[in-house]
């Protein structure tokens, strides 16, 4: 049985650590327990630091639009050579907390670079690699921020206008009905009908059990 490449994704409050808990339960009941977790951007020492800057508000030399697209890229090529990849060739299942479709969404959707512009960045960065499969935690992002705030002081990107999280919402929903790896989970109902609907879909899409070949 060959190791997959699952990946949470959504706005801010949308629920994707206990997601990605939910995740494993489910792998660890159908008996898959050599299973690791990453985060992005991060995952790596210097994919953290990368990380930190991205997250950081500093007054006194913010970060550029651009020098944030290319953090992403660069924390995402560490972490796919030396985690990822290494991980699933030696039969261990990742999942993700985040992967390249959040910069689709949030640098494409919502700063509005031109996809060419990132088609290429992922060309350079990671090439043609992509998730087995993809749950979106999809959350009004007026909802989502209420719920990030109650979590206590908000990141540098948290702290977008309204507006920006709309975008990127949009931009999610858009990606989700091309790709019929993406599947679209609904965050705002109660944490036992988004955990049901998450066992759902990997009981539907995710195959993790053996075959016998002839």
């Amino acid at each position: 049985m060959q190791a997959k490449f699952l990946v949470i994704e959504g706005l801010e409050g949308a629920g994707k650590s206990t997601a990605v808990s939910t995740v494993i339960s489910w792998l660890a009941e159908q008996g898959i327990t050599d299973v690791i977790t990453t985060r992005e951007p991060g995952g790596t020492k210097l994919a953290e630091k990368m990380r930190a800057i991205v997250k950081e508000v500093d007054t006194e030399e913010p970060l550029t639009e651009s020098a944030e697209l290319m953090l992403m890229y660069a924390a995402r090529a560490q972490l796919v050579e030396n985690v990822i990849k290494p991980a699933l060739a030696k039969g261990q299942w990742v999942v993700g907390d985040r992967h390249d479709l959040s910069s689709i969404a949030y640098q494409g959707g919502g700063r509005g670079f031109d996809i060419t512009v990132l088609n290429t960045l992922r060309q350079v960065a990671i090439g043609d690699f992509k998730p087995d499969v993809t749950l979106l935690l999809d959350i009004d992002p007026a909802v989502g921020l209420q719920r990030a705030k109650v979590r206590g002081e908000l990141d540098r990107i948290e702290l977008e206008q309204l507006s920006f999280f709309q975008r990127i919402g949009a931009k999610y929903q858009e990606l989700a009905a091309a790709d019929d790896t993406i599947y679209s989970v609904d965050a705002g109902q109660n944490i036992d009908n988004v955990q049901s609907q998450i066992r759902d879909v990997l009981a539907n899409n995710v195959d993790c059990h053996n075959r016998n070949v002839d």
